[in-house]
């Protein structure tokens, strides 16, 4: 990609990113993350209507009179966009790979915090962290960020999602949002866009990788508001009718050839990876992570405004 290629397509999704903004994304974005950090301010004396669990017990009990702490909300606060640019994230079998995709999703988030107030900060990651760029404000930041979700080289093809995660807990001294945006395809468990090594073998996933993955999920979730985003594409769960197929994992590079024009290998590379989503599913609903799949052919706007109201009256409860 050119030069001049590269900004028409930062100024490309600048502006969709900026309609989709202003059209669905700000007012989920706004009613979900706004004031989710408190700080305390004062005490005063308890009246009538004011929120029980807030009461002093210990200035209460030596005042003999009820006492409530005041918190004031913490406006500003760091929006961390994780984006997987391993080799699956190059895959895709509609408009855009999954790494563009990921970038106008993350382009949309960054924007609807910028218009939160708040600080995006970004991290690229493949088997190691690739680029971190600290949280900061205004458009030119957002616009690099863009532009490096989109024409950033990594060095290395695997993942890593727990070092990633490690990462951001080690760079990270305040609680932030952070959302993650991968496909969840490792290459240390088996899976990439192509799904080869799944293919040759039914083996599940193994279960000390698959503990580890979800036990950094669980610890990242505890000190910060996680949001995983799961960017999946549709060809990795069905094989066409194309005849001799050579498929190459996009993680290891590994060959394999197989005959997409009989029935049962179809079948069997669409069971594999249905188990595989499902095996995926079960471990992140353990973590209690708010989890989205997007599908990368699909427009996410409406689908992720949704999500957001529907994670936001579930807290409420």
């Amino acid at each position: 990609m050119t030069v001049t290629e590269l900004l028409e397509t930062v100024r490309r999704v600048e502006l969709r990113t900026n309609r989709l903004v202003n059209d669905t994304m700000v007012g989920a974005y706004l009613s979900h993350f706004k004031g989710r950090g408190m700080d305390f301010e004062e005490l005063r004396e308890y009246m009538p209507g004011d929120d029980v669990r807030n009461i002093d017990w210990n200035v209460t009990n030596r005042l003999g009179r009820p006492f409530v702490k005041r918190f004031r909300e913490e406006r500003e606060l760091a929006a961390v966009l994780a984006v997987d640019v391993s080799g699956s994230s190059a895959f895709g079998s509609g408009n855009l790979s999954k790494r563009e995709y990921a970038a106008e999703v993350a382009a949309t988030l960054a924007l609807s915090a910028t218009r939160n107030g708040d600080k995006v900060a970004l991290l690229l990651f493949t088997e190691q962290t690739e680029l971190f760029i600290p949280p900061r404000k205004g458009r030119r930041h957002i616009l690099r960020i863009v532009r490096e979700m989109l024409a950033f080289t990594p060095k290395k093809r695997g993942t890593d999602i727990p070092a990633a995660l490690a990462f951001l807990n080690h760079a990270l001294p305040r609680r932030s949002i952070v959302f993650l945006l991968t496909d969840f395809l490792e290459n240390n468990i088996g899976g990439t866009a192509v799904s080869t090594r799944r293919f040759v073998s039914d083996s599940a996933m193994p279960n000390n990788t698959r503990r580890d993955v979800i036990q950094e999920l669980g610890i990242t979730n505890a000190r910060h508001d996680l949001v995983c985003l799961h960017l999946h594409d549709p060809r990795e769960n069905h094989l066409p009718d194309a005849g001799l197929l050579t498929i190459e994992d996009a993680e290891t590079g590994e060959i394999l050839e197989l005959d997409s024009g009989r029935g049962y290998v179809r079948e069997r590379f669409a069971t594999i990876n249905e188990a595989r989503l499902e095996q995926l599913d079960q471990s992140l609903n353990r973590t209690a992570v708010d989890t989205l799949r997007l599908n990368t052919v699909e427009p996410f706007a409406q689908i992720l405004q949704r999500f957001f109201e529907i994670r936001r009256a579930r807290r409420r409860r």
